[in-house]
C-alpha cells in the first residue's frame, strides 16, 4: 500500500541551509556533534520512517478509533497504531528535543521543528502520544531533585504525558478553573476536580502517564487566590511508582478518564475528560515546590502552539502534493484554448487555468507557512544558544513571543481553509471520498484552529500581550528586518543582495506597501485602544470593542506579510542559483520557488490595502445590534 504522506524534504533543506543559513549553528558550540552532514542524514532517516512505518496506521487509526471501556475507565487503541508507536519510540528521535543530561542529542530548534514536520505530516496523533520525554524537560528545568528523578524515569521508561488545563465550565478562561489541590502531611497533594479536552489522557501504549495538572491550592496561606496567579502545577501519575527505580507499585492513582470524546477528526488521539479524586485520592507533587503554575505551564503551552502550527502546515503540504499528483494524471476536458473544437484531445487538468491557479495557491501557502515555522525556529536557535551559554537573548525571546500566535493562529487558519477550498477541490467529487486522504486531512486539520487557544485567542494575545504590553519592541525588530531586506544598501542578516536587473522589483514594492498597511492597522488599533481609556479626552471605554473586532484581522495580515517576505527571500536565493548550470530537477525546483513567491506577493499582498481600510472605518454598529437581530 502506498503511503498517504508526501513529504517535501527538498524544501525543508532549502529553507534551513540556503535561506536561513542554519549551518551557522551546526557543528559548533553546544551542537558540536550535530554538523551539516549529520543533520541531513537524520532528517532523511526520519522522512523514511515517517513515510513508511508511521504513515502506515494513519488511515486505520481513523477508521478504527480507540475503544473506551467505562467499567475500567480505560481505552484500547488499534494494533496497527500501537505498532507505529513502537517504531517511533524505538527510533529514539525524541532525543533531539532533550538536553544531554536527560540522554538527549543537543540539537538546534530549527532542526527539531524540521524533524517534527515530518512526523506530524505522516501521523500527528503518534507524535502527540510520544510527548512524555519532551514533557520531562519541564520537570528537569523547573523541578527539585525529586522532580528531576521523575524526569529521568519518564525518559528511561518512555512514559506518556499530558498537559491538563481546561475545565468544563472555564474553557479558554484558564483562570476560572476550580480544580483544588489539598496539601498532605507527607508533603504530597491531593487533587480534586474535573478537567476536559485532555489530549492523550488515557492510552494502553505506555506503562504510565504523567499528568501535569494546573490546580488551585487550598488551605495554604498566601497562595491559591483567584485568577491565573493562584494556580500551581502538579505532577500527577496514572500509577504510583518507586521514585528510586521507576518500577510501578501496582497501585492505581485516583485519576481516571471518565469520558473519551467522539470527534470530527484526529479520532485516534484520545481526547479525555479526566476526573481527579472521585473515590481514591489523586496524589501528586508540587512542581519545584514553588507556586508558579501558569508560568511553568506556559513553557508547555508555547511548545504546543508551535506544534499545532507545524502540524497544520505539514498537513497542508502533503495535501497539496497529493492534489498535485492527482492533477497530473486526471484527464478531463479539452484545453481551454481549443475553444469549441469537439475533436480536440482531452488533457490532464493541470492544463486548465483555474486548476493551475489553485495549485499555485496551495504551493505558495504550503511553502510560505513552512518558511514561517522554520524562521520562527531559527529565532529559537538564538534563545537556546544564549541559554546554553548561561545568558539570555531578550530580543530573540520577544520576537519568538510575537511570532508564536502567528505560527499557531495564522498557520492553522490558512492551512485549514486552503486544504478545504483548494486541495480537496482539486480532486472534484473524488476528494469527498475516503479513496483519497484529503477528506481525512480536512477533518484532522480543523482542530488546529481550535485547541491550544482558538484563532480569536491568538489574535488577542498578539495585539494585547505581544505588541501593546511589549511596547512594540518585537514588532519594531521584525519590521526593521523586513525593511533591511527591502533596502539594497543594508548589510544585515537576512538583507537582500543586489538585484541589478530588478527581477523582484514589483514584488518588493508590493511587500513594502503591505508592510505599510500592517503598520496602518496597528496604528489604528493603538489609537482606538488609547481612546478607550476613561481618562482620555472624549474617551469611550466601549471603543475597546473596535479593537476586538480587528485583532484577528491583524493576525492574518501580519502572517501574510511575513510569509511574503520569507518567500521572496527564498526567491532571491533561487534566482542566484538559476544564474549557474543546474541539473533539470534543481532548475525546476528553483523556478518553482520564484513562481510561488511572485504568485503570493501579487495575489495576497494587494488585499491588505482593503484590510487597512476596514480597520480604519470599524464602528460599533455590530456591538449595538440587539442579540435578537442576529
Amino acid at each position: 500500500m502506498m503511503s498517504h504522506y508526501k513529504s517535501n524534504l527538498r524544501d525543508i533543506f532549502f529553507n534551513l541551509f540556503e535561506v536561513l543559513g542554519r549551518d551557522e549553528v551546526l557543528g559548533q558550540g553546544p551542537y558540536e556533534d550535530m554538523d551539516h552532514e549529520t543533520a541531513v542524514a537524520i532528517l532523511t532517516e526520519i522522512e523514511h520512517l515517517a513515510s513508511t512505518k508511521l504513515a502506515a496506521s494513519y488511515v486505520d487509526g481513523d477508521r478504527n478509533p480507540p475503544v473506551y471501556d467505562p467499567a475500567t475507565k480505560s481505552v484500547v487503541l488499534p494494533e496497527s497504531f500501537k505498532q507505529s508507536f513502537a517504531e517511533l519510540m524505538k527510533a529514539g528521535f525524541y532525543s533531539l528535543e532533550l538536553p544531554a543530561e536527560l540522554g538527549g542529542q543537543p540539537t538546534p530548534p530549527s532542526l527539531q521543528w524540521a524533524a517534527n514536520e515530518l512526523n506530524l505530516g505522516a501521523n500527528p496523533a503518534l507524535f502527540m502520544y510520544s510527548a512524555g520525554p519532551k514533557f520531562a524537560t519541564v520537570l528537569w528545568y523547573n523541578g527539585t531533585e525529586r522532580d528531576r528523578r521523575i524526569a529521568e524515569i519518564m525518559v528511561e521508561r518512555q512514559w506518556g504525558a499530558t498537559m491538563v488545563l481546561t475545565e468544563p465550565e472555564a474553557g479558554s478562561d484558564v483562570g476560572a478553573g476550580v480544580t483544588r489541590a489539598i496539601p498532605q502531611p507527607d508533603g504530597s497533594w491531593h487533587i480534586e476536580g474535573v478537567k476536559r479536552f485532555i489530549t492523550s489522557g488515557e492510552q494502553d501504549m505506555t506503562e504510565n502517564i504523567i499528568h501535569l495538572v494546573l490546580a488551585r491550592p487550598v488551605g495554604v496561606e498566601g497562595v491559591g487566590g483567584p485568577g491565573t496567579k493562584g494556580l500551581s502545577l502538579f505532577i500527577v501519575p496514572k500509577y504510583d511508582f518507586d521514585l528510586q527505580t521507576g518500577e510501578l507499585t501496582g497501585e492505581r492513582n485516583g485519576v481516571y478518564a471518565t469520558n473519551v470524546e467522539k470527534k470530527m477528526g484526529i479520532k485516534v488521539s484520545t481526547t479525555c475528560e479526566l476526573t481527579f479524586g472521585d473515590g481514591a485520592p489523586a496524589k501528586g507533587w508540587l512542581l519545584g515546590e514553588v507556586h508558579n503554575g501558569i508560568a511553568q505551564m506556559f513553557q508547555v503551552i508555547e511548545h504546543a502552539r508551535m506544534l499545532v502550527g507545524t502540524k497544520a502546515i505539514a498537513t497542508l503540504s502533503t495535501g497539496y502534493l497529493n492534489a498535485l499528483e492527482y492533477a497530473k494524471t486526471r484527464v478531463q476536458g479539452a484545453d481551454l484554448a481549443a475553444g469549441g473544437d469537439r475533436t480536440a484531445p482531452r488533457v490532464t487538468i493541470t492544463h486548465h487555468p483555474d486548476v493551475r491557479r489553485s495549485l499555485m495557491t496551495q504551493k505558495a501557502y504550503a511553502e510560505g507557512l513552512r518558511a514561517l515555522v522554520l524562521y520562527t525556529a531559527s529565532v529559537q536557535d538564538r534563545t537556546w544558544s544564549a541559554r546554553l551559554s548561561g545568558g539570555t537573548d531578550e530580543a530573540a525571546e520577544r520576537l519568538n513571543d510575537l511570532l508564536l500566535p502567528i505560527v499557531k493562529g495564522y498557520g492553522s487558519e490558512r492551512s485549514w481553509v486552503t486544504l478545504g477550498t483548494e486541495s480537496l477541490q482539486t480532486f472534484g467529487g473524488s476528494g469527498f471520498l475516503q479513496d483519497y486522504p484529503l477528506e481525512q486531512y480536512v477533518r484532522d486539520a480543523k482542530i488546529d484552529t481550535l485547541y491550544e487557544g482558538t484563532t480569536a485567542i491568538q489574535g488577542q494575545d498578539l495585539f494585547f500581550r505581544k505588541i501593546v504590553k511589549d511596547q512594540g519592541q518585537a514588532l519594531t525588530d521584525l519590521s526593521m528586518q523586513i525593511g533591511a531586506w527591502l533596502s539594497p544598501q543594508a548589510d544585515t542578516v537576512g538583507s537582500r543582495a543586489s538585484d541589478e536587473d530588478g527581477q523582484l522589483k514589483e514584488e518588493r514594492d508590493l511587500l513594502e506597501q503591505g508592510l505599510e498597511h500592517v503598520g496602518e492597522i496597528v496604528s489604528t488599533m493603538i489609537d482606538t485602544l488609547e481612546s478607550a481609556h476613561p481618562k482620555a479626552p472624549e474617551g469611550d471605554v466601549r471603543n475597546i470593542y473596535k479593537v476586538g473586532l480587528n485583532t484577528t484581522r491583524l493576525l492574518m495580515a501580519m502572517g501574510d506579510v511575513i510569509c511574503a517576505w520569507l518567500l521572496l527571500r527564498g526567491a532571491e536565493v533561487a534566482l542566484e542559483r538559476l544564474n549557474g548550470e543546474l541539473p533539470p530537477a534543481d532548475k525546476a525546483f528553483y523556478e518553482g520557488k520564484v513562481a510561488s513567491a511572485r504568485w503570493f506577493a501579487r495575489t495576497v499582498l494587494p488585499r491588505l490595502a482593503a484590510e487597512a481600510q476596514i480597520a480604519e472605518h470599524t464602528d460599533l454598529a455590530i456591538m449595538d445590534l440587539p442579540e435578537e437581530s442576529f
